[in-house]
């Protein structure tokens, strides 16, 4: 059975590995992943909150500004907020790469190109083997197009991809007008691959103290199908290869990935709740599977149920949203 797979030009043992998480904080948990057979480590992302928050703490400007402006409080989270800073982020991705044998892939998460280059080289020279852009904003000025958001990652990714020689990825949010244009511009750009997707946690409004919440919530299984269906559109149309980000949680979960079209999955909140060894348990029972059905490999799996390949393509288009409101009988 061969399981492995090429991904950012890594030549992995086989698709599964840990998503950008806490996992990576702690050298013991991070042998316990690669014990647990994790065909490559993600660390959590670098925030460009904590770029800015750095030069404004240089130049002694943080608490200036605070006893101006008693709401510019609120513009940064407090510095021990973060788990790790942008100096023992790089350490910790050095201890990574020093303690296991697999390959390490650093994350930043921002939008701006200010600062972003400067710190992937960093990250490069730390040892990571590739890096991985997080692209996460959320638009609220009107007056803001959705064309020029796309183009500043564009040129993010560009100036990304000059300056730094290892693979870089680009996680993404699904809310495109167009995201196949958008993926295929990405590709141009020079990304060595797409993650689909990152999850825009969304506030909530708590009514009786008159603030927003903000919580963490653990995915589940059902955030996999829109991930399913970008797999399933994307996957024939590009070059570069596809990593699945949210909703794993099981042996069918990571078949359906694989399926659509998916070359790696990535596992966050199923070894959040289950530990490491719920990356073997995926891993094993996916073989078994394998062997049950007579897929000789992953490749021979990846793919087969994509737009391009599936029996039904229109289980992916319209035809499928007219046939789901047909189909209630109540």
């Amino acid at each position: 059975m061969d399981l492995s797979v090429d991904y950012l030009g890594l030549k992995l043992a086989h698709p599964f590995m840990p998503g950008a998480s806490p996992l990576g904080d702690e050298l013991k948990s991070v042998r316990a992943l690669e014990d647990a057979g994790a065909a490559a480590i993600v660390m959590r992302s670098l925030f460009e909150e904590q770029l800015a928050q750095e030069q404004m703490l240089a130049h002694q400007a943080t608490d200036y500004s605070r006893e101006m402006f008693p709401e510019a409080r609120s513009f940064f989270p407090e510095p021990d907020d973060y788990r790790l800073g942008p100096d023992a982020y790089l350490e910790q991705l050095r201890k990574v790469k020093a303690a296991v044998d697999v390959p390490v892939i650093g994350s930043l998460n921002g939008t701006t190109r200010a600062g972003w280059v400067d710190h992937a080289r960093l990250i490069e020279e730390a040892g990571a083997d590739a890096l991985e852009l997080n692209v996460y904003s959320v638009a609220s000025d009107a007056e803001l197009e959705g064309a020029l958001l796309e183009q500043r990652t564009l040129e993010l990714v560009r100036a990304v991809k000059e300056t730094v020689r290892i693979p870089v990825a680009v996680k993404l949010s699904p809310y495109y007008t167009s995201l196949p244009h958008f993926a295929r511009s990405l590709e141009l750009s020079g990304a060595d691959g797409l993650v689909l997707f990152n999850r825009l946690f969304q506030p909530d409004i708590d009514v009786e103290a008159l603030d927003v919440k903000r919580e963490l919530h653990l995915s589940d299984s059902s955030e996999l199908p829109l991930r399913l269906r970008w797999l399933s559109i994307l996957s024939p149309q590009l070059r570069v290869p596809l990593a699945v980000s949210g909703g794993i949680h099981g042996t069918v979960d990571a078949l359906r990935a694989l399926m659509a079209g998916a070359t790696v999955v990535q596992v966050v909140s199923a070894l959040l709740r289950h530990g490491p060894q719920q990356l073997a348990r995926l891993r094993g029972d996916v073989e078994r599977w394998m062997e049950d059905h007579e897929y000789a490999s992953v490749e021979q799996l990846r793919g087969s149920m994509n737009l391009a390949a599936c029996p039904d393509p229109s289980a992916y288009t319209r035809a499928n949203y007219i046939f789901l409101l047909q189909s209630w009988r109540g």
